[in-house]
């Protein structure tokens, strides 16, 4: 299990975080996010893979994030069609991972991931609410039972402390399960996390690596 730590807002708390080694590192460049994010960025290891998290945004802009902060990473927390996915492919090639986000919850039509599974390299499924993401809410896994796909995905939606009994019970089963991200659960504020909390559930991601 790799984990992402997402919503990362403050360059000293970056530091802190980085000093765990998380794999992935989001960063979020909606302006409307309590989490926005459009600082200077300080150096972090070179194993973490910074990803820029962006809701409809044009692929001009998500060129400059790129560009500017060195993404490794981009997730699409919008409405972005297949055809959007396949040119930012184009663009970034092997050098820059795809996650695309889709909200679930009981009613989720599964049919809908096919399309995207040539143009992106991962899947993320978050809670369906009110914003595009940090909603702090968890839903149904059990959904996921009905996963069709080989694609592997992030499991994201309002994980906590609490959680974290239900997160290895189900990294057990044969769902592809690739990352854990993390978010609201784990702050302090909004886009300043808790280190000792953020120090938990690496430890729990380690310990399921092994």
């Amino acid at each position: 299990m790799k984990l992402k730590i997402c919503g990362m807002k403050y360059p000293d708390n970056m530091l802190e975080v980085g000093l765990l080694l998380p794999d992935y590192m989001g960063f979020i460049f909606w302006q409307k996010s309590a989490r926005y994010f459009d600082g200077e960025m300080p150096d972090l290891p070179k194993s973490i893979k910074k990803t820029g998290v962006f809701v409809n945004e044009s692929i001009q802009g998500i060129e400059e994030k790129v560009i500017k902060y060195d993404l490794q990473a981009i997730q699409l927390h919008g409405q972005e069609s297949v055809a959007f996915c396949s040119e930012i492919k184009t663009k970034f090639g092997a050098s820059v991972e795809i996650i695309k986000v889709f909200s679930a919850d009981e009613n989720f039509d599964f049919s809908v991931l096919e399309p995207y599974e040539s143009v992106c390299d991962y899947f993320l499924f978050d809670t369906k609410g009110k914003l595009p993401g940090g909603n702090g809410t968890t839903f149904d896994w059990k959904i996921l039972e009905n996963y069709p796909s080989s694609k592997p995905f992030f499991l994201s939606g309002g994980i906590g402390i609490e959680e974290l009994d239900s997160v290895a019970a189900i990294l057990k089963t044969d769902l592809p399960i690739y990352a854990i991200d993390v978010n609201s659960k784990f702050e302090i504020e909004p886009g300043l996390k808790n280190i000792n909390l953020v120090r938990t559930i690496r430890e729990l991601s380690l310990r399921e690596n092994k």
